[in-house]
């Protein structure tokens, strides 16, 4: 299962970069087109991130379909299908142009909250 590696490499990748901050929620792209398995890359992040500063952190994943464009009419299609046959001229010929990426899209972390500042003293006359 590559996911389980997959889901490890982000982890690593948020922990590197962030140290120690409490991560609170990770937001993920995964393109239709990729070949990874989303509800395994879910059920691997909770298990992944156990005994890290990324337990417990909500998993939000984004799945934008693929864009393709037919090289003999010109043709740009949505796909969801890693085999795509352009809809206007039923030609193979196509350049899939997206929708196979896995991206880190953004990482929010629980901040300190800083103390309130004092009141300004008056000052003492005598």
């Amino acid at each position: 299962m590559h996911e389980m590696s997959l889901t490890q490499a982000v982890v690593d990748a948020v922990t590197e970069k962030l140290g120690d901050a409490e991560v609170t929620q990770v937001r993920l792209e995964i393109g239709k087109l990729s070949g990874v398995v989303v509800d395994s890359i879910r059920f691997c992040f909770d298990l992944v991130t156990e005994g890290t500063t990324l337990a417990g952190a909500r998993l939000v994943v984004d799945e934008p379909v693929g864009q393709a464009r037919c090289r003999e009419c010109t043709t740009e299609v949505e796909v969801d299908d890693p085999i795509v046959l352009c809809p206007t001229c039923d030609g193979s010929n196509v350049d899939v142009r997206s929708g196979r990426d896995l991206r880190i899209i953004s990482v929010e972390v629980r901040t300190a909250c800083a103390p309130p500042a004092a009141a300004p003293t008056a000052p003492a006359y005598g």
